[in-house]
């Protein structure tokens, strides 16, 4: 009898707990339920699209907000995470490649047009009648309904490292024929990301002149042919974004709105001229330096354009390809400069020459550095190094212009990849000493990457020696503020 009613009682329990379970879940989904729609539409619409349809077709409520909508991102990443799937064939990238056509048709077919698209993002590949079905897609949208924010991110068939000559006209040909068949779509677009394409002499001036809304372009390993010059006019571009092409000189002649610039992996020795750029205001600059890079003198580089604010730098791990310049020169050119980045400069080497900067940027409010050699994005085997022109490592000549120099302005310090050596601990020191109002001093350990774990056993890495305990970082402390006057320990944060 007791077993009996042992047994009775723990199925009553369970019972109760799966009731309990079942009004808590019946009172989750009416708190959800219960919610206003714009509420709902705001979650709905932070997630990736895809999930955000999935959800609506819970509930008859939820699935009328399918139509009210107004930011869409479709692309193929998110397909190929809801599939389980790797893209690496063509038959698989056609089949995903044709669910974002038939998903883009549906969404903006099916939308409720009184309702404005606030960002329509669509990313696919460059295959024709895919192509041929967004276009005509989003053209309807156009036509019936507002669309604040249009853009396409093209992904090619052949991946860039694999482009031949050939490939890289294939392509342009056919984004040439998809453009011509729909310019309406286009004279829409406000955002646009080409990759893997090389365009006639005047392809890409065409593209800008039909694309009047356009505010961002980016153009990756694209070019119109090797040592071409690129000269670019456009009455609403914001952003410019150039990577890896063969331009031999882009010129940007007149784009009156153009703020920010990033000008990656230049192949020739004068990257960039600038004509009319009134509001430019952030220049980044990315670059591999091997033994034929010609060293940029600031001086002529931003000869016509002396108000930038934010200057990135970024050497990848090899030759400082900038030149240190007078502050007699540079100043009039760099008296509005804000930020500074200079990342990945190489390890091991004096970091005193970026000092130049400071004496030359009167306004400069912040400065950051990253010091690291990321081995696993580096060309390490000695023999294609020699072959290839890589440097090899060496010191920046630079000398400090006055003994008596002061910086106002300077409040922010940021290092990455300190190292409790003498390098670092004198340019500390120094620059303590020039701004009288530092605020803050933030010193990192060097960056990780999981992928340069799996290096070859004969690539040696040096460990690292970043102070690790409380006492090592208040005696470091000490040590770079032993005999300055003016600055307090207090400001040096070592940031774990």
């Amino acid at each position: 009898m007791e077993n009996k009613k042992g047994t009775s009682d723990s199925r009553n329990k369970a019972t109760a707990c799966r009731e309990g379970e079942a009004a808590s879940g019946e009172a989750g989904r009416d708190r959800l339920s219960k919610l206003p729609d714009d509420i709902l539409l705001n979650i709905l619409e932070r997630v990736d699209t895809l999930e955000a349809l999935r959800t609506c077709i819970l509930s008859k409520r939820m699935l009328q907000l399918c139509t009210m909508l107004s930011r869409f991102d479709i692309n193929m990443g998110s397909l190929c995470h809801h599939h389980k799937a790797q893209i690496g064939t063509i038959p698989c990238l056609a089949r995903f490649n044709n669910v974002v056509a038939a998903v883009t048709e549906k969404i903006l077919s099916a939308r409720n047009v009184e309702i404005p698209i606030r960002k329509l993002r669509v990313k696919f590949y460059l295959r024709h009648d895919d192509c041929f079905s967004i276009g005509k897609a989003v053209a309807c949208a156009m036509a019936t309904q507002k669309v604040d924010d249009a853009e396409f991110v093209l992904l090619t068939e052949t991946g860039c490292l694999s482009c031949t000559h050939a490939d890289l006209l294939c392509h342009a040909k056919k984004f040439n024929s998809w453009f011509h068949d729909w310019p309406i779509v286009f004279a829409g677009l406000t955002r646009l990301w080409l990759r893997n394409m090389r365009f006639a002499e005047l392809d890409i001036p065409n593209i800008l002149s039909t694309c009047k809304r356009l505010e961002s372009l980016r153009l990756s390993y694209c070019d119109a042919g090797v040592c071409s010059m690129l000269q670019l006019e456009h009455a609403q571009l914001v952003e410019l974004h150039i990577d890896l092409g063969k331009f031999g000189t882009v010129h940007l002649n007149c784009l009156p709105n153009l703020q920010r610039l990033n000008y990656t992996c230049w192949s020739y020795q004068d990257p960039l001229t600038f004509g009319s750029v009134p509001q430019l205001s952030k220049l980044s600059l990315v670059n591999i330096g091997i033994t034929s890079t010609k060293n940029l003198q600031l001086s002529e580089l931003l000869a016509k354009v002396p108000w930038i604010k934010d200057l990135h730098l970024d050497f990848k791990s090899e030759k400082i390809w900038v030149l240190p310049e007078c502050p007699k020169l540079l100043a009039p050119l760099l008296g509005e400069l804000q930020i500074v980045n200079l990342d990945n400069l190489p390890e091991g080497c004096d970091i005193a020459w970026t000092m130049f900067i400071l004496e030359a940027a009167p306004s400069l409010k912040e400065l950051h550095i990253t010091v690291w050699d990321h081995l696993c994005k580096m060309v390490t085997n000695k023999d294609l190094r020699m072959k290839n022109g890589y440097c090899e490592k060496a010191n920046v000549e630079w000398k400090p212009s006055a003994a008596d120099f002061k910086h106002k302005n300077l409040v922010k310090l940021t290092i990455y990849g300190f190292q409790p050596d003498e390098n670092f601990v004198r340019y500390v020191r120094h620059v303590m000493e020039v701004a009288v109002n530092m605020e803050e001093i933030s010193l990192h350990d060097r960056e990780v990457c999981e992928h340069c774990g799996d290096l070859e056993p004969s690539i040696q890495v040096c460990p690292s020696r970043y102070p690790q305990t409380s006492e090592e970082k208040d005696m470091l402390r000490e040590k770079i503020t032993k005999e300055l006057r003016i600055s307090s320990p207090a400001v040096i944060h070592f940031r774990s």
